[in-house]
């Protein structure tokens, strides 16, 4: 088995924290958000003693943790001891950033109050988290940086930490709500029997065996899952032996409830089979 691998997201508030901690989830971390840090230790027994197939876990942690220094001294002593391999991403901005994300959103800082400005907490907060600041492997700054691209420095960072070469993420969506910002590649299934123009179907998805049933016996469905899984299967040794280690296939019907939602699930089923690949799937506009 593998050594584990424990990774700790910090950093300054609206940094892009959580979008870390999600890219780190869909590499298949065991993912907490806000972890005291004196509870790393006891959850790091627990993960191990669970006895699962991956032990790599991810934890983030913000000012609102108290003793910070202390804490992360004990946790790192013990986190040595369970020969857990630890590693602290940092995640910041300028202050001129941060501020304008906070305008932008109108969320409140975690340490402002009706007595500290959001400028004090921003300052606070940096005083308080120094210390993970200085002993971080590695700092990002995200004052020019856009999501897209944190979550490919992310996943750059990381990628040592997968046994697999590369992650797949298949995604679905619907046209109508606009295309996935982050696909390498997208795929237009419009073209396919379409399940919304049968009363009973309707209102399911494509995740229901009904629309599934209906799906699987069009011959234009299974032509375009054929396309679509040659082409990839055929470019992904290359795209790995590149060094890419994560690649998003965007889905697309109209809607993104049914045509899409059922070739996603059959293409995540086919790409699971790869022992070189981890593979995601999402469906954008379905609450699951």
């Amino acid at each position: 088995m593998s050594t584990p691998k424990f990774f700790i997201i910090s950093g300054t508030s609206g940094s892009g924290k959580t979008i870390a901690l999600q890219v780190l989830e869909d590499l298949g971390f065991y993912c907490i958000d806000n972890l005291p840090i004196s509870l790393v230790p006891e959850m790091a027994a627990r993960v191990l003693g669970n006895n699962t197939k991956d032990h790599n876990c991810a934890f983030s942690i913000d000012s609102r943790n108290q003793d910070i220094v202390e804490d992360i001294e004990a946790s790192f002593a013990s986190l040595k001891s369970y020969n857990i391999e630890t590693r602290v991403i940092f995640v910041d901005a300028d202050d001129k950033t941060l501020l304008k994300r906070y305008s932008e959103t109108r969320r409140k800082h975690p340490l402002s109050d009706e007595n500290t400005s959001l400028s004090e907490a921003i300052r606070k907060e940096r005083s308080l988290l120094e210390y993970l600041r200085k002993i971080a492997n590695r700092t990002i700054d995200t004052s020019s940086t856009t999501p897209h691209e944190l979550r490919k420095l992310i996943r750059d960072e990381t990628a040592i930490a997968s046994d697999k070469a590369l992650t797949l993420l298949v995604q679905s969506f619907g046209f109508k709500y606009g295309g996935p910002v982050d696909a390498d590649f997208v795929f237009d299934v419009r073209c396919l029997p379409n399940p919304h123009w049968h009363s009973e179907l309707k209102p399911l998805t494509g995740l229901d065996a009904p629309v599934a049933d209906f799906l699987g016996r069009q011959d234009l469905c299974h032509n375009m899952f054929k396309d679509i899984s040659g082409f990839i299967d055929t470019w992904l040794p290359h795209f790995i032996n590149e060094n890419r280690n994560y690649i998003t296939l965007g889905i697309g019907c109209t809607g993104g409830q049914h045509r899409s939602v059922y070739l996603t699930e059959r293409l995540r089923e086919h790409f699971s089979r790869n022992q070189r690949i981890h593979t995601l799937a999402r469906h954008r506009e379905i609450s699951l």
